[in-house]
């Protein structure tokens, strides 16, 4: 029996593998997958940044030199029609550490699944650090303090 080859959808033709259509090709880098879910993650409330401590300093450092770097503290591990996500942030204090990490998931899912077109299999959420409203303000104590 024959078959007849059916034009892509559009949820199909967002895989991060290549897929073909009779119109063309359309590929999405790992990379791609990284900053949409970044993105999604510095917009959640109570997010202060992502990373870990190294990966701030670095991030900095870039920052200063080229621009910011939205995948920072973002993995991801891309299938042919899957995502896993480990995202890693700095929450604000005295947000509730667990619905910072819900509202985490729920907007990187959304985003991914919305924007790249793939499922998103797991989000997994690190809090690295609270960030305290007085951690900004140290330095301009200290500064004060040897004047």
């Amino acid at each position: 029996m024959a078959t007849t080859p059916t034009p892509a959808t559009p949820a199909a033709a967002a895989t991060a593998l290549p897929v073909s259509s009779t119109l063309g090709k359309t590929t999405i880098n790992d990379g791609v997958v990284a900053k949409v879910a970044g993105i999604a993650a510095r917009e959640s409330r109570g997010v202060f940044a992502l990373g870990g401590g190294a990966a701030r300093a670095f991030g900095a450092i870039r920052e200063a030199v080229a621009g910011a770097d939205q995948s920072q503290g973002i993995n991801v591990e891309v299938g042919e029609k899957q995502v896993a996500v480990d995202v890693t942030i700095v929450a604000e204090y005295p947000a509730p550490l667990q619905d910072v990490a819900d509202g985490v998931r729920d907007n990187v899912i959304r985003a991914v699944e919305t924007i790249v077109g793939l499922e998103v299999t797991e989000v997994n959420v690190t809090v690295n650090d609270v960030h305290l409203p007085s951690d900004d303000n140290n330095d301009d104590a200290a500064e004060a303090r040897v004047q």
